[in-house]
């Protein structure tokens, strides 16, 4: 908790979204005069309610002088600080934040801040849970479940935020402090917004940029980009790996997550009481043990924690089988990085389905990987065009322009005991409001299909 204060300041929230309205209502609550500016000029009534509590819309754009009248601005995630509209905003000098720094800065409670470019979602959830197992105080959000604003009336000094974000949110903290800070990997995302690998790096690296040598920095030891990236830190740093020699920090010993210290071994999780889908899920369970010890809970909480946890939703998520096909939705894998996994993840024969909104990277390499596994890929959305041309050399390649039809392609370019992939490796703003939406879509198509495969059986 800060003196920070908004009493009577004008306030500029940009985006009506979920973080935007949370940050608005809780302007308005803190005494904050408030605009809410929305590009789209039609909205649902969780933003047109606002106007209740004294918040002024203002739709179908962002007026200049509205913003440059402001005394602080504040970007939802999805909105770009590049805009061109906010360069007149920076000249006279008007502080523009991100929603998590505004809601940060008050805080009573403990905050535990994960990032990386993939697993954030499913260690935030399985943390959250290991402290409920421990009777914690916890509240979990951010990026994932609820805006982090919307968390603040809640704080108190007893509460452990645990928290999920974004490159999109850090790149405008200023005072954003974690106390125990999380970097679980670092690859190519995003690059249609960030520019370049380096800045989104950049942006990453804010979650440690402010901690102290009170603070904590929980990396993953197997990730050269994480370790090189968190070399400046001041915070000490606690390291968990797979793969690489760990000394002081947790890993996987005669196959129970453990705690390797210098006075001995700490046994924490058994691995048989994992229940998900894919080797790199196991990394994300040995990060959310790491900050659990950390923060006191036995391994006893881990074990009951880990043992109820079967995954979220949209990752590697199991949605239904028809005459011995499966149909797997990871409509989260929305980067080349988790496409690539999520197909190592899955048994062959299998057909993936990819394609959507372009984010940039080396969609090229992943050739070699189809080539071995992949019998054919259904290329949707904007990018398909993209896919065909890139892969169509190495693996066969089919265009379709929906997702309901290419789950019905891919169910007949499969074969039974094989499996059909969900794996965009693309955002899905091109043809849904989000990951989850395109989720739900693929899993009803698969619905629709079963239905039809069981109505001509019984004819």
């Amino acid at each position: 908790m800060t003196d920070f204060s908004v009493q009577g300041a004008t306030v500029v929230v940009v985006g009506a979204a979920r973080s935007g309205i949370a940050a608005a209502r809780l302007l308005a609550a803190r005494g904050g005069q408030v605009v809410l500016t929305e590009q789209q000029r039609e909205v649902d009534t969780s933003v047109s309610s606002l106007r209740e509590d004294g918040i002024e819309l203002e739709l179908g754009g962002h007026d200049p002088h509205t913003l440059t009248s402001a005394e602080l601005v504040v970007l939802s995630p999805g909105v770009s600080p590049t805009l061109p509209v906010f360069d007149a905003v920076r000249r006279r000098g008007v502080p523009v934040i991100s929603e998590i720094e505004l809601a940060s800065r008050w805080l009573r409670g403990r905050l535990v801040a994960v990032t990386g470019t993939k697993g954030k979602s499913t260690t935030v959830v399985l943390l959250g849970r290991m402290l409920e197992a421990s009777g914690c105080a916890v509240l979990v959000g951010g990026n994932v479940g609820t805006a982090l604003s919307s968390q603040v009336e809640r704080s108190t000094p007893d509460v452990i935020h645990v928290v999920e974000v974004s490159s999109f949110q850090l790149e405008l903290t200023t005072t954003f402090k974690p106390s125990i800070a999380v970097l679980l990997n670092l690859h190519s995302d995003h690059l249609d917004r960030h520019g370049g690998y380096e800045s989104y790096a950049a942006a990453k690296a804010r979650i440690f940029a402010n901690q102290t040598e009170g603070d904590t920095l929980v990396i993953n030891g197997d990730d050269p980009e994480v370790v090189r990236l968190t070399g400046s830190s001041r915070a000490l740093r606690c390291s968990y790996a797979l793969n690489e020699r760990v000394d002081d920090g947790v890993t996987v010993v005669d196959e129970v997550i453990t705690y390797r210290r210098p006075g001995g071994d700490l046994p924490l999780v058994p691995v048989s009481a994992v229940h998900l889908l894919g080797r790199h899920f196991l990394s994300d369970v040995l990060a959310a043990t790491t900050v659990a010890h950390r923060i006191g809970v036995s391994g006893m909480d881990m074990t009951r924690a880990v043992g109820q946890f079967t995954g979220l939703e949209h990752a590697l998520e199991p949605v239904g089988e028809i005459r011995g096909v499966r149909f797997i939705n990871d409509s989260k894998a929305t980067n080349i990085v988790a496409a690539r996994r999520a197909i190592e993840s899955c048994g062959i024969p299998l057909v993936v389905i990819m394609g959507g909104r372009f984010k940039g990277g080396d969609l090229a390499s992943l050739a070699p990987l189809l080539e071995e596994r992949v019998d054919a890929v259904v290329a949707i959305g904007e990018a398909r065009d993209r896919i065909y041309d890139t892969l169509a050399s190495s693996v066969r390649v089919i265009r379709v322009e929906s997702l309901g039809a290419a789950v019905s392609a891919s169910f007949g370019l499969a074969t039974p005991g094989g499996t059909v992939l969900l794996a965009p490796a693309c955002a899905s703003l091109d043809m849904f409001r989000n990951y989850a939406e395109r989720g739900q879509v693929f899993t009803q198509a698969v619905s629709r299909l079963r239905e039809g495969a069981e109505e001509k059986r019984e004819q």
